[in-house]
């Protein structure tokens, strides 16, 4: 599924949400002018502000309101994506360099701080005190699972953990723009019931395709080691599927106890992992959620809004980065 499909609708809007991120660091430091336009330069297909300008152009919403909606919502993950990497001590980002690998930790700390603000800046501008609640719970969201990543997750193979752990990670933000683009539409509530599920359904493949090609795909492309979850101590949804149909294999078992901490077995693990069926499995179970997030738009009347968040659905699977 080539990407143009499901952008060529909102191409040009697309432009004017980069515009309008550009512009919340006109008057910033140079370093952070610098900092952001490096950011935007990296990559990405602008996929939440896509979600967020089709939902809302085919609800019928200004699009004054979509364009900064867009702009926050982008923000915003730039932003998490800045204080991931400091985290996970990532240089690398689909190839390029990332913040951390080019400043010191509390330089990239304040730019992601910085773009935080800008975001939460957007999200006001939007005149929706609705909107502006919803901005702030998906925000807790987003940083609460991160916490519970950090101290809980930790070698622990357990599905419930892993699903709260997505839904917090890329799933409520898929959400929330969804829901977001619908709350300033004409929309009645069981059509913004309808997108918001759409936006939940589609984010919770889109973080299971990501854990696959943590197995799957290419290095280079990925912008990470291969497995690096793993040996980073999380278990995602291809080594869940590996650990129930080999709950005695002693990697595994090795986790509870701080196991991962051992690169060879880890290594091994992952190898292991690769040549099972488990991808295979978690990409089937990525599916079921793109099924059900394309069953969210029966009621809605065709057109090219429609037809482009059901290739964007079908896209999400198909990727390979």
């Amino acid at each position: 599924m080539n990407a143009i499909t499901f952008i060529s609708p909102v191409t040009e809007e697309i432009k004017l949400v980069e515009d309008r991120m550009r512009e919340q660091a006109d008057s910033a430091h140079p370093d952070l002018r610098a900092a952001l336009e490096h950011l935007m330069k990296a990559g990405g297909k602008r996929i939440r502000p896509t979600l967020g300008l089709l939902v809302g152009n085919m609800l019928g919403a200004p699009l004054e309101k979509l364009v900064t909606l867009g702009a926050a919502v982008e923000l915003l993950h730039t932003a998490t994506l800045v204080h991931d990497d400091l985290i996970d001590g990532s240089l690398l980002r689909r190839g390029t360099p990332t913040l951390n690998a080019r400043w010191a930790p509390p330089a990239t700390v304040l730019t992601g701080d910085f773009i935080f603000a800008r975001a939460a800046k957007l999200a006001a501008e939007t005149d929706d005190l609705r909107l502006m609640n919803l901005f702030a719970d998906t925000l807790s969201i987003i940083v609460n699972g991160e916490l519970t990543q950090m101290f809980n997750s930790r070698g622990l193979v357990n599905r419930d953990n892993y699903y709260k752990r997505i839904y917090a990670k890329t799933a409520s933000l898929f959400e929330m723009t969804s829901h977001a683009a619908a709350m300033v539409s004409p929309a009645n509530d069981e059509t913004i019931k309808c997108m918001r599920e759409f936006g939940y359904q589609l984010g919770m493949a889109f973080q299971i395709v990501d854990d696959i090609l943590d197995f799957t795909g290419d290095q280079t492309s990925v912008g990470k080691p291969i497995g690096s979850d793993l040996h980073n101590g999380l278990v995602t949804l291809p080594g869940i599927y590996y650990a129930e149909a080999n709950p005695h294999d002693p990697d595994i078992l090795s986790l509870a106890n701080g196991g991962w901490t051992n690169h060879e077995n880890m290594t091994r693990l992952v190898e292991n992992i690769r040549a099972s069926n488990s991808t295979q499995k978690a990409m089937q179970e990525a599916e079921n959620y793109v099924d059900r997030a394309i069953a969210c738009l029966e009621n809605i009347q065709p057109c090219a809004e429609r037809d482009a968040l059901e290739n964007l659905a079908k896209y999400i699977v198909d990727r390979k980065v």
